[in-house]
């Protein structure tokens, strides 16, 4: 057992000699490359949405339970409307958002990932009042949506771009479900409301004869000077073919409801995000065709880098073919390739020759002592003939003890059929 366990220490130490140095190489190369690996993405993440009873909370419910096959858990918060939800994000609340067009802060480093649908600018009239231009509900009492909201916002703006203000007319800044009750029961003139087609309120307002939407002239003007905001028909009788409603086509203005993250969010998060917004905004709406949406157009913030490689080249090719947490660990550790390119593969080019001068090295030392006792190369004295043989025998005893692979035995065999040609020549000197 012993001599097993000094056999297998010998054969660590030529190991260790010869692949020492390569092995020390690549296991910095490793630890270096370790440094620059992205961690891994949180499991846990927070997006502000809008009302419970809006079509923004619906999305960001959609979106948490896509991204929960892969693992992710997306808290979903209900917000006052897209300006509360700038504040959240800015402040580092919530790592996505879900915003309106045209709300944006100069300062803000946040992105988008892009817009996910149309969100038309629903103008509701009290039956009976005819108007076509804005500037006509100067003196009339006008909902515009909750303080804070996208809807109180985008409102505001054109109103103002018709001198319709709080000191020319009553501007009531209550909730949209406030301000649908207020108009269906005659309180107020008209209201404003930015919703996708799909919300709750605006299907309620649709169907009911009590109220009427207003087709806006002149919207090529508006869009003209508000360049996220964009002009859009409502066909006649796509509410209602029985009834024809509307009864003529509605030329509205509609902005686009965008999904907003902070800088810092993982580059893998943003990836699931992006697969959650297709899964749930390409289909076909009133207003838009199936995969039109999501789009890098019609943004309130600068497109997000990853955001941008996605919408170029799709899903990542290890996303294709694997679940989300081989896929990102792959994709995190691919970094690690760098020593094998840099290192190992020069190494292989290396370490064969370095492996044969180290092998080849334990034989030829030997030649070196050979030379000095070998009477053609050397000038050997008759009286020290006895020494030189005694010096034989000792590096014969030598390198019967050295260990090499079996494919360099032939050389080791020739050193010692060389021991035996130099004591012969010793031999046939001393007995002449």
């Amino acid at each position: 057992m012993s001599k097993i366990i000094i056999r297998l220490l010998q054969i660590m130490k030529f190991f260790y000699g010869v692949y020492g140095v390569g092995i020390v190489l690549i296991v910095g190369g490793f630890v270096l490359a370790y440094q620059f690996v992205e961690p891994s993405p949180p499991d846990t993440i927070s997006i502000v949405s809008g009302s419970e009873q809006g079509a923004y909370y619906q999305y960001a419910q959609s979106y948490a339970r896509i991204l929960k096959r892969d693992g992710i858990t997306l808290n979903v918060i209900a917000s006052a409307g897209s300006s509360y939800n700038i504040g959240k994000l800015e402040s580092g609340t919530a790592e996505a958002g879900l915003v309106q067009g045209g709300i944006a802060t100069t300062n803000s480093e946040l992105s988008s990932l892009g817009s996910l649908s149309y969100e038309p600018v629903w103008i509701f009239l009290r039956k009976g009042l005819d108007l076509t231009f804005l500037h006509e509900f100067k003196d009339r009492k006008i909902g515009i949506g909750e303080k804070g909201s996208g809807t109180n916002s985008l409102a505001t703006v054109l109103l103002e771009m018709n001198a319709v203000n709080e000191s020319s007319a009553t501007l009531m800044q209550e909730s949209g479900a406030q301000s649908v009750q207020a108009i269906l029961s005659g309180n107020i003139d008209g209201l404003f409301l930015v919703a996708a087609p799909d919300a709750s309120l605006v299907k309620q307002l649709l169907s009911d004869d009590r109220v009427v939407l207003m087709s806006i002239d002149r919207a090529k003007a508006y869009t003209a000077t508000l360049p996220y905001l964009t002009e859009i028909t409502l066909p006649a009788g796509v509410i209602n073919m029985s009834q024809n409603k509307p009864s003529s086509d509605v030329v509205m203005l509609s902005t686009t409801a965008n999904l907003v993250v902070q800088p810092d969010l993982h580059p893998a998060l943003i990836g699931l995000l992006m697969q959650a917004m297709t899964e749930v905004h390409a289909g076909h709406s009133v207003f838009n065709r199936a995969g039109q949406f999501p789009t890098a157009q019609h943004l309130g913030f600068p497109l997000n880098k990853s955001a941008q490689r996605y919408y170029k080249n799709g899903p990542s090719f290890l996303r294709r073919f694997l679940p989300f947490w081989a896929a990102n660990l792959m994709d995190r550790l691919k970094i690690m390739l760098l020593p094998l390119v840099g290192l190992l593969l020069p190494l292989f080019k290396v370490m064969p020759p370095f492996y044969r001068w180290r092998v080849r090295r334990r034989i030829f030392r030997w030649y070196d002592e050979l030379r000095q006792v070998d009477p053609e190369v050397s000038a050997v004295g008759m009286e020290h003939i006895d020494g030189y043989i005694k010096e034989l025998d000792r590096i014969e005893a030598e390198v019967t003890r050295v260990e090499v692979p079996l494919s360099y035995a032939d050389e080791l065999y020739s050193l010692r059929l060389h021991i035996n040609m130099v004591r012969d020549k010793l031999v046939q000197m001393l007995d002449a």
